[in-house]
């Protein structure tokens, strides 16, 4: 799996750097690859395209998900990139979890209903360094991330042409569009990956 991680926060080195730093380890000792990147509202998000689950975490500040996050699926084009991506959402906040689950997620999740969500999870304050519940947040996400990919491949099939064509790909490339490719064969409902389909997926998602 590789996994980016995508947050908002205002300060530097605070309690929410803390956390993404904790989450990114917790994700590297269960054999994830995994990068950070702080959100600005006018970012390019082009380099998602180069990971398979998109992590998305920010603090609540004045019954708000911080702006730079919120603002760069409303004016960027993340949500572009986003399309058929696995995501994870956690926000950091002091408030009651129900009255921020029922609030707050749904800020971000408006602009995910057509994705996969893995996992969320709220954040309450002494709960950031908390090694228990990061780590029940983590094997949380990689558990729906392993069944949806044994899923995903019971139900599909590539044909003998589609797995040559694949073979010749350069192997840093291979696995991102097999799971590109897939995933696009999963939403058309076709079983079988065929080279017509491959290439359908490739036209479709922009090159792969």
């Amino acid at each position: 799996m590789r996994a980016v991680i995508l947050y908002d926060s205002r300060s530097s080195g605070g309690s929410t750097e803390r956390l993404i730093d904790a989450i990114g380890l917790e994700l590297a000792n269960n054999g994830a690859y995994v990068e950070k990147a702080k959100c600005k509202a006018t970012g390019d998000y082009s380099f998602i395209q180069d990971f398979d689950v998109v992590i998305m975490g920010a603090p609540i500040y004045y019954l708000l998900v911080s702006s730079q996050l919120l603002g760069a699926l409303i004016q960027s084009n993340l949500k572009k990139y986003l399309k058929r991506k696995k995501i994870g959402l956690f926000l950091t906040c002091g408030s009651p979890e129900p009255m921020a689950t029922l609030l707050y997620l749904p800020q971000l999740k408006m602009h995910l209903v057509r994705n996969r969500i893995l996992a969320e999870r709220i954040f309450a304050p002494q709960q950031l360094s908390d090694p228990d519940v990061i780590g029940s947040f983590v094997e949380e996400l990689c558990d729906a991330y392993k069944k949806d990919t044994r899923r995903r491949n019971a139900s599909l099939s590539w044909s003998d042409e589609a797995i040559e064509l694949l073979d010749a790909v350069p192997s840093f490339f291979r696995n991102r569009i097999k799971i590109a490719t897939e995933e696009y064969a999963e939403e058309m409902g076709y079983r079988e990956i065929t080279l017509a389909v491959v290439e359908e997926a490739k036209s479709e998602t922009g090159g792969l």
